[in-house]
């Protein structure tokens, strides 16, 4: 797959940030997140060549006018602890792509859709320290169809999933032209969880040694179409434990049932498992964080299974809703006000005990289900897919991240795992009875 760079340019907001919003203060939770970029990608139908040059000028003048709003986007990071809001704007290249759409997501590698992603120079520059990378970065990909595919980068020092949504979305309404109201963020977050300089830089690495896995690890799609999810939610439910399981409830927890089988072919015994699922913080009850309030409003639950504990359906979602309803609106506000940094500590010790142990198997979820990520419409229609473009390495965790298919009825789910337990978890547990693994999106979309 051959791809000639064609630009490579800095897109500032189309007004300049104000003095007294030049330099951002990052909130407590931001302080706990690594400096590292997430990538997600959008692959979008062919449109009529003759169209092209005039829906990229369109896009590129939309996310200068976006940017705006979302300012933060557009600066650089001066140390682990603030922004320079400077307008040196976001990291924007334009490329050609010497194949079509049918092409790369008739059998999707994750290799080859890596290369739609923005380059890693400004990484390289900067020695995987963050200090003075743009806090987000953007390659727009035109196909030899007419296919569009943006790949995008940002920091998740200050950008979660949500929020990461809320700018795209205000993004499109604008490039399209829509009469709705455009996305306002919220920038409240540093003064509901103050900043505390005494917490020390990549807390959580630290004390989740055994979170950081070495080998091969290898990331594998499995996709659960609105029949599958169906039956397994209704497979989850029971009066004892949950009566009606979302379905990333359910999805999550066969997909946690599967890990512990296969770590216990892999290792001749059951081992303690933990399941962590990644907890929006914003709209629990009796805080006041608005619906795109900027940064990481997030937090982590802890289920647990033990080796001993039974590994029913029913049994392991009770575990994981029970975890997750602790984490509410009065949990929110400990975290919150210069008496949450000793909250903080205290989560963080805990944490600590939880993920030291090198004899436990953890697996750590998050969720893109129900943010509107499929609703990002440029103006010339919905995304036909969207990717996290993750790669395979040497050094990983065991990741679940969990995304809508484009029809909106059933679940992709993205697992990373050590080579050897994926290759168990395909070949001796249920899961290929329920989910199709890899197949192609156009397959999905009706393209």
């Amino acid at each position: 797959m051959e791809i000639e760079i064609i630009s490579r340019d800095s897109v500032k907001p189309s007004s300049p940030t104000p003095c007294h919003l030049r330099t951002y203060k990052l909130s407590l939770l931001d302080q706990l997140m690594p400096s590292t970029h997430v990538p997600v990608i959008f692959f979008y139908r062919p449109i009529d060549q003759s169209e092209i040059s005039a829906r990229l000028q369109r896009l590129k003048q939309s996310l200068s006018e976006a940017l705006t709003f979302f300012y933060l986007f557009a600066g650089k990071f001066k140390n682990e602890l603030y922004i320079d809001c400077n307008d040196d704007g976001v990291s924007y290249t334009e490329a050609k792509v010497g194949c079509c759409l049918s092409d790369i997501l008739g059998h999707p590698e994750s290799e080859k859709i890596s290369k739609l992603l923005p380059g890693d120079f400004y990484l390289e520059s900067s020695g995987n320290s963050g200090i003075g990378i743009p806090v987000a970065m953007i390659q727009v990909n035109v196909l030899n169809c007419g296919g569009i595919v943006i790949g995008t980068k940002t920091s998740h020092k200050i950008i979660d999933g949500p929020t990461s949504t809320a700018f795209l979305k205000a993004w499109a309404t604008i490039a399209r032209g829509s009469s709705e109201v455009v996305v306002k963020p919220s920038f409240t977050a540093p003064s509901i969880f103050p900043q505390n300089i005494s917490l020390p830089e990549d807390t959580m690495l630290a004390i989740w040694p055994s979170l950081i896995k070495f080998g091969k690890g290898v990331m594998k799609r499995f996709v659960f179409d609105a029949s599958a999810v169906a039956t397994l939610k209704a497979r989850a439910a029971s009066s004892t434990f949950v009566q009606h399981p979302t379905r990333v409830e359910a999805v999550s927890a066969f997909i946690w049932q599967c890990t512990i089988l296969a770590s216990k072919a892999r290792h001749g015994s059951q081992r303690p498992s933990v399941l962590s699922h990644i907890v929006n913080l914003r709209g629990k009850k009796s805080t006041h964080l608005p619906e795109y309030s900027v940064g990481n409003l997030l937090w982590m639950s802890i289920a647990k299974c033990s080796a001993e504990a039974e590994r029913e359906l029913p049994l392991l979602v009770g575990v994981l809703r029970e975890s997750i309803l602790q984490i509410d609106g009065n949990f929110v506000q400990k975290l919150s006000g210069e008496e949450g940094f000793s909250k903080v500590c205290e989560c963080l010790r805990e944490f600590g005990e939880v993920y030291s142990n090198a004899g436990t198997d953890y697996l750590t979820c998050s969720s893109l289900c129900k943010v509107g990520i499929y609703e990002t419409d440029f103006g010339w229609g919905k995304p036909i897919w969207v990717s996290p473009g993750g790669i395979n390495g040497p050094v990983f965790q065991n990741l679940l991240f969990l995304n809508e298919t484009s029809a909106g009825d059933g679940i992709e789910a993205w697992v990373t795992l050590d080579e050897r337990e994926m290759v168990i978890l395909e070949r001796e547990t249920q899961i290929l009875e329920f989910a199709s693994l890899d197949p192609s999106p156009l397959q999905l979309c009706k393209y």
